[in-house]
């Protein structure tokens, strides 16, 4: 294993997000449509077209499209899920097997917490107030950029 485990689980993490979201967005539709019930248009026709209708009606296949839209993404959200839940074992496994406790934790913070490496540098340095030299943003990358150029 290596850095690709860790940078396909943060990968995959901004993609359920967006699934997420994209589902959010086709209920909201969804609901629109619920909501409007009926759709109105003006037809022309009876005594050589000079005669207007109004037809109104749901529209029905707007709204199996849409139904079936969201079953397929909410399937997809769910297998993407899935996947992550095992990604996620593998980066605690490869992360759980470097040596230093300091970047394992280093580790857990941004790639499976997601902070920043500012945010990074922040949190360590409430963990370690006695350290003599405090953690930056700059520190955090370099070890981490060191990390994988030894290994």
């Amino acid at each position: 294993m290596d850095k690709n485990i860790l940078i396909q689980y943060c990968d995959m993490k901004e993609e359920i997000k967006d699934l997420r979201r994209r589902i959010h967005e086709l209920e909201k539709q969804i609901d629109r449509v619920k909501e409007e019930g009926t759709v109105k248009d003006t037809v022309s026709g009876g005594m050589g077209g000079t005669q207007h209708f109004v037809v109104e009606g749901f529209p029905v296949p707007e709204y199996n499209r849409k139904m079936m839209l969201l079953r397929s993404r909410k399937a997809m959200l769910e297998e993407k899920e899935a996947e992550l839940l095992e990604l996620t074992n593998q980066v605690e496994e490869y992360i759980g097997s470097i040596e230093k406790s300091e970047l394992r934790i280093m580790f857990r913070l941004y790639y499976i917490d997601g902070l920043t490496w500012i945010q990074v540098a922040h949190r360590m340095n409430r963990m370690f107030p006695k350290r003599r030299i405090s953690y930056s943003e700059e520190s955090c990358r370099k070890r981490n950029a060191r990390f994988f150029e030894e290994n």
